[in-house]
């Protein structure tokens, strides 16, 4: 969420920074909040107003009676003044709920680095690792692979869940596993500190770290409850520090969150949805970093780092993008993608790495100051990054690593973690 006090000093500016995600509505949406914002502190000033008026008609009651005077006028033009109060407070109470359901449909202001751009079409190439895929045969994708070597099983689970589930059997369930725990050793001995979180949440810790439009378009809502499945492991580390106070000898806090993550992946059509490539349950372990403001853009880089070795130390060929104006999220102010080379010959993403500033922080009311007893300095910055959706970490192996015999290679860091070095027919 915007800072208010940002977009009533400076709303060219933010204007201007909007204009760049090429979207209409949001400059709508900035209109209607300046005129909501404008409409509350007007009915402030008119309650301040009342109660200046209030307290003197209460002043001259007491002298009035002190003096044993009639009062009976100024007791009747008290109890007015205290009507309109009320009535104003009801209609400052909904331009505050009107003003902030507004603000929090307003995406994050971009960095200036966010290449121009209307769509994916438009994301900025700034490396490619690993070179071309080289192969002397004609390559399969993952799900004719895994089919093949017996080691998924679509038509039951479509049966038993419906479409975008899948029985992962065997070797191919044990590699998942071994994509988890060896990413998780990989980051820890970077320092990230291992959090599981609940796989639940209720909606209003769901509302500081997503936009409302995904509580259609993506989560699982519990029925009769107050509960939606996470859609990742990002969303219930973010919100566990909501309206606290951290203290910046504390900053930053990095995390490497692991979970399975729940998507309706509703707005899906059009993109590539073979076999797990996009799906509704997936493991996925995550880094998340709470920081000042002053290292966000230093751990930006610094977590993009990170996936990348961790990508280049599996031997899996990939390039990352600069995400386009037009084709970033709402919550981020810069976000990279990493694209893997699929069999096909084209490019997809296989996670990505995103700095919301304070857009986060601001709608969980997460700030931090310098010592205990001191004021509040500001809200604190929040990064996340996939280092790994084991689906596609999956994908990626099964199409990379695949042989012309129909077997499939273990990327020798794996090894250990699964017990053998290929996937084969038996």
């Amino acid at each position: 969420m915007l800072d208010i006090k940002m977009i009533r000093e400076k709303p060219s500016e933010v204007r201007k920074n909007l204009e760049r995600r090429h979207d209409p509505s949001i400059l709508a949406r900035l209109d209607e909040a300046i005129k909501a914002d404008a409409e509350r502190r007007d009915v402030i000033k008119q309650v301040e107003a009342l109660k200046k008026k209030r307290n003197e008609i209460t002043k001259e009651v007491s002298s009035l009676k002190a003096k044993g005077n009639d009062a009976k006028k100024e007791l009747k033009d008290a109890g007015e003044v205290a009507a309109k109060i009320s009535k104003l407070d009801i209609e400052q109470a909904k331009l505050d709920e009107k003003t902030k359901l507004l603000l929090m449909g307003i995406p994050n202001l971009l960095h200036e680095s966010v290449p121009e751009g209307k769509d994916d079409t438009d994301n900025a190439v700034v490396k490619t690792a690993g070179g071309t895929l080289g192969f002397t045969f004609k390559p399969k994708n993952h799900l004719e692979i895994a089919l093949a070597l017996g080691l998924i099983d679509e038509e039951r689970a479509s049966k038993v869940s419906g479409t975008g589930f899948f029985y992962l059997k065997e070797e191919l369930a044990i590699l998942d596993m071994a994509i988890v725990r060896y990413t998780i050793d990989f980051l820890r001995k970077r320092g990230l500190k291992l959090i599981e979180p609940p796989f639940m949440m209720r909606k209003k810790a769901y509302e500081g770290v997503v936009s409302l439009e995904d509580f259609e378009n993506v989560m699982y809502k519990i029925e009769d409850e107050d509960l939606y499945m996470i859609a990742t492991s990002e969303h219930p580390i973010g919100a566990m520090l909501g309206d606290e106070i951290v203290l910046e000898k504390d900053l930053p806090m990095k995390f490497v969150g692991v979970s399975p993550c729940f998507r309706k992946e509703i707005g899906a059509h059009g993109k590539y949805t073979k076999g797990i490539f996009r799906v509704h349950q997936f493991n996925k372990v995550e880094q998340f970093v709470f920081s000042r403001p002053e290292d966000s853009w230093k751990l930006h880089e610094e977590l993009q780092k990170n996936s990348e070795e961790l990508l280049e130390s599996l031997g899996i060929k990939f390039r990352v993008v600069n995400v386009c104006t037009g084709d970033i999220g709402s919550i981020a102010a810069k976000k990279y993608d990493i694209e893997f080379l699929m069999a096909d010959g084209n490019y997809r993403e296989i996670g990505s790495n995103s700095n919301c500033t304070d857009y986060q922080a601001r709608r969980l009311g997460i700030r931090y100051k310098e010592k205990e007893g001191m004021a509040v300095k500001g809200f604190v910055h929040t990064l996340n990054n996939t280092a790994a959706a084991t689906s596609r970490v999956m994908v990626a192996i099964l199409e990379q690593f695949q042989q012309a015999d129909g077997s499939v290679a273990i990327p020798a860091v794996l090894q250990p973690y699964c017990g053998f070095a290929e996937m084969k027919r038996k």
